[in-house]
């Protein structure tokens, strides 16, 4: 068995979520099976397990040549099924239907990021920086509001945050299960946002305890996040601002989960070199981030929008890997991981001895 199939074979059980781009593939697509979500049709449907196309009418409060036009573009995306009279949801939706927040969280992001691709694709690849100026996607993610506690800042912050958070919830099970995160005890997840992905690591490791470093409305909001799990008294949470202030010391991990891709090479090596000096003699720093971007043959969804629009800033992981090797880091690896795009888990063991420098 090649090394691909036997990772393929690992990873079978985690990547069932990728089903829900099926139903995303087109804005039709999309904006048809949001608006069934609106107007509770697909709540209606897994409630009763089919409707009469009169009971769906008074259920929906909808004129006959509405609810047609639905019911017509729900089929045709593989939604729903008519059979003898009744409106069925389709097997395999409901298979996606169990992703729901994923399916909801994706149908928001695209729809509020549309513009940005359809009026401002053309400056994106043109002239990036005024695209950074203009777009709704640099305006929603815009850590400069993650200081202040407002009400505006809170939700800006809250919103994002929602994207992030819902993503690592499902992409962490790859990178669990390709790494042995039972062979530590103390994790550091830098850039942490909610803490999601460390909740995901301690909810698998019992022993483990973990700490999230990242901007002081970000902890604030992951705090509340973790708050009703089990495993919330394991998780900690440290307000910094790393671009000013050093990682604190004493893990024997070290992560980052889609974090590195957000700043520029030279600050995001930076944060890997105070990784480096945070860790244990010894321990492990470890890279889960995606890659470069390149559609080959397939046009990505509908649903990939938010993550397309950040097509510049995916690295390939020798960057990482070779700023690990060059601060006295051992045993570099590198697993090459297809979710629904490219994603690289890089891993490295620190200098047993002295920091980097």
């Amino acid at each position: 068995m090649t090394a691909a199939a036997s990772q393929d074979k690992r990873l079978a059980g985690t990547v069932e979520y990728l089903v829900v781009d099926e139903y995303l593939r087109t804005m039709v697509d999309a904006r048809a099976l949001k608006t069934a979500f609106e107007v509770r049709f697909i709540d209606l449907l897994e409630e009763h397990g089919a409707l009469s196309e009169a009971a769906a009418l008074k259920a929906l409060k909808m004129d006959e040549q509405g609810l047609r036009f639905l019911v017509a573009l729900l089929e045709a995306n593989g939604v729903i099924e008519r059979r003898r009279g009744q409106i069925f949801l389709q097997e395999g939706f409901c298979v996606a239907l169990k992703y729901r927040d994923l399916l909801e969280t994706k149908l928001d992001f695209a729809g509020a990021l549309i513009n940005d691709f359809a009026d401002s694709f053309t400056a994106l690849l043109m002239d990036p920086a005024s695209f950074m100026g203009q777009s709704r996607l640099f305006q929603l993610f815009d850590y400069r509001r993650c200081f202040e506690p407002t009400l505006e800042n809170y939700q800006r912050t809250r919103a994002w945050m929602r994207l992030t958070s819902t993503l690592t919830r499902y992409e962490a099970a790859a990178c669990l299960e390709l790494h042995d995160f039972g062979a530590h005890r103390r994790m550091l997840d830098v850039g942490g946002n909610s803490g999601e992905f460390v909740l995901q690591a301690c909810r698998r490791q019992p022993a483990l305890r973990g700490t999230v470093v990242d901007l002081p409305l970000v902890c604030e909001i992951g705090l509340e996040h973790v708050l009703g799990e089990e495993e919330h008294s394991r998780i900690a949470f440290i307000k910094a601002d790393l671009r000013a202030e050093p990682l604190p010391a004493g893990y024997d991990l070290v992560s980052f989960k889609s974090m590195l891709h957000d700043w520029p090479e030279q600050q995001a090596l930076a944060f890997l070199t105070q990784a480096v000096r945070a860790a244990e003699p010894g321990g492990t720093v470890l890279i889960f981030e995606r890659g470069p971007i390149a559609p080959k043959g397939v046009t990505p969804p509908f649903s990939m929008l938010p993550i397309l629009l950040f097509f510049r800033s995916y690295r390939q992981p020798s960057v990482y890997a070779m700023h690990l090797e060059s601060l006295g880091c051992t045993d570099v690896r590198r697993q090459d991981i297809r979710l629904d795009t490219p994603f690289h888990l890089v891993t490295a063991r620190t200098p047993a001895a002295g920091r980097a420098g």
